[in-house]
């Protein structure tokens, strides 16, 4: 199937040249994932089930472990594992550069398992 261009694909690429993450939100079935997939260079969907309960564990463990691979580093449905929203953060921070995480999400996240804005 091929890919049909979005406005949202600039935007997403001016996003990713000048922010260390980007946020996509939406309901579901919108093309959130498309898109992000279509700039990311390693992806994590935290809703495969074949691999649900060991990123669960990771994120609960050692949440810096599923941020390892190339960027831009998709994880789609991040809000399964609201600490990643941290872990996100702090690699940000500690790498000062831009590009590096595109989080993709579609249903509300409980804010009280997130620590940074």
């Amino acid at each position: 199937m091929s890919y049909s261009h979005r406005i949202a694909d600039l935007q997403l690429a001016e996003r990713l040249e000048a922010f260390g993450a980007v946020l996509i939100e939406g309901p579901k079935w919108c093309g959130k994932t498309t898109t992000a997939e279509q700039m990311s260079k390693s992806v994590i969907k935290m809703q495969d089930t074949e691999m649900q309960e060991e990123y669960a564990a990771t994120a609960a463990s050692k949440p810096s472990l599923l941020l390892m691979g190339e960027t831009p580093r998709l994880i789609d449905e991040w809000q399964d594992a609201p600490v990643l929203w941290d872990a996100v953060r702090t690699m940000v921070d500690k790498r000062q550069v831009p590009g590096q995480f595109i989080l993709t999400g579609s249903t509300v996240v409980d804010r009280s398992k997130i620590h940074h804005s």
